[in-house]
């Protein structure tokens, strides 16, 4: 691969259940700070969530922030973020080489609802529809809320992938720079999801929604006992620049993006396929130029489902089996499921374990579940190691898409 095609991490912006910063994440990472609480939502009454309490004024005017949507808003504050860790937003950036591409798992369904639920207290009167409800509601709005904001004239789009969006929206970023549509790209992904009261029904419906007990515990990926998701909000973007472009600079690197894989079940809507995992994890490794028993730490999508746990610690089991160096780790059991965000939080969350040596445990795990014994799984505590260079990051999502990046540690 030559120095121009390859991409590295300058700068992270991101809110989470349980901080928005790089810091504060690894930091509650680390100290077993779990970020679940209960919120009210439209006729269902109290449910568990992950809620973000980011400033929404720091990169917005009130006046933006009520024209625009919450999932917009949590874009805006993340890429503000991002650039300015990467230190791009001291001028001189050309914006029209710069492309803006987030990963979500839905979108449209939270502004809709709202609609609604304002117009049957008038009879259903559409004079009360907003009028703002249709840039609120097109597919490619948070990505297109940042371009607005921070006046980039470059590409934008969001990518529907379903759960496995944060990955995708990273993914799409490392292909168009190394195409040279771009110069930067701001990739990730992002979530509003509990705000839609949809998708807690639906998941109730599947009897996938996790209920009951303390909330701090209700998320617990690979435990017996565990008994559904826990839908959180939350959103996590990247500056990805060019080595070259980077080094020109004097940039921090956080991390290099070295392989990656996507691809589909094509068996069943809902239930996860570990033979696809699989294909799909060795895809990202080939591309990256190594083996199963090259990578450190394993970052696991579990969601806290029986089925998708299970499956895909077979998946892992497959493959990192025979490894007696590749640890494995979650980080829904802290944040719960961030839909569009969770693969590009996840990853973030891991990229500490470069500088400091160590897993993130999983947490909430009091009985493990026989059918996802992972060797090296770590669970409850952080687990110093001799070294982390390489993370693979799993995500995966409904319609059987799946998407796996490999990162590296960068040595200059």
């Amino acid at each position: 691969m030559s120095t121009a095609d390859r991409i590295v991490i300058t700068g992270v912006g991101l809110t989470s259940p349980i901080g928005d910063s790089l810091e504060t994440l690894r930091a509650n990472l680390l100290g077993g700070v779990a970020g679940i609480s209960t919120i009210e939502t439209r006729f269902m009454g109290e449910v568990f969530a992950g809620v973000c309490r980011y400033d929404e004024r720091k990169y917005q005017k009130a006046k933006e922030r009520r024209r625009g949507t919450r999932v917009g808003s949590i874009a805006i504050y993340c890429a503000g973020e991002a650039v300015a860790r990467a230190g791009l937003d001291s001028g001189g950036l050309d914006l029209s080489r710069v492309g803006v591409y987030l990963g979500v798992t839905e979108h449209g369904t939270v502004e809709t609802e709202n609609e609604i639920d304002v117009i049957r207290q008038f009879d259903y009167d559409t004079k009360y529809w907003s009028h703002h409800h249709n840039p609120r509601t097109v597919a490619n709005n948070p990505a297109g809320e940042v371009t607005l904001n921070m006046g980039i004239t470059g590409p934008h789009y969001t990518l529907g992938a379903a759960c496995a969006a944060g990955n995708a929206g990273l993914i799409q970023g490392v292909q168009m720079l190394r195409l040279g549509e771009v110069d930067v790209a701001l990739s990730g992904g992002v979530s509003e999801s509990i705000h839609s009261f949809g998708i807690f029904a639906s998941f109730a419906s599947q009897n996938a929604l996790a209920v009951g007990g303390d909330p701090a515990q209700a998320s617990r990926p690979f435990d017996k006992t565990r008994n559904g998701i826990v839908v959180s909000e939350g959103g996590c973007v990247f500056v990805l620049e060019r080595l070259p472009d980077a080094l020109r600079r004097d940039a921090g690197i956080l991390a290099e993006v070295v392989g990656y894989g996507m691809n589909s079940d094509a068996s069943d809507p809902v239930m996860p396929n570990t033979e696809r995992q699989v294909q799909c994890i060795a895809l990202a490794l080939e591309r990256a130029g190594i083996e199963p028993g090259d990578i450190d730490l394993v970052s696991t999508h579990a969601t806290s489902t029986e089925v998708g746990d299970a499956r895909e610690a077979a998946a892992i089991r497959q493959v990192f089996g025979d490894y007696h160096n590749v640890y494995v780790n979650n980080t829904k059991s802290f944040i719960g499921h961030a839909m569009g965000a969770a693969g590009a939080l996840e990853l973030a969350g891991n990229l500490g374990s470069f500088a400091d040596q160590v897993v993130h445990p999983t947490i909430n795990v009091r009985e493990l579940d026989p059918e996802c014994a992972i060797r090296n799984l770590v669970l409850n505590e952080p687990h110093r190691v001799e070294k982390v260079d390489f993370v693979l990051n799993n995500s995966f999502g409904m319609l059987g898409i799946n998407s796996v990046v490999v990162v590296k540690r960068y040595v200059a």
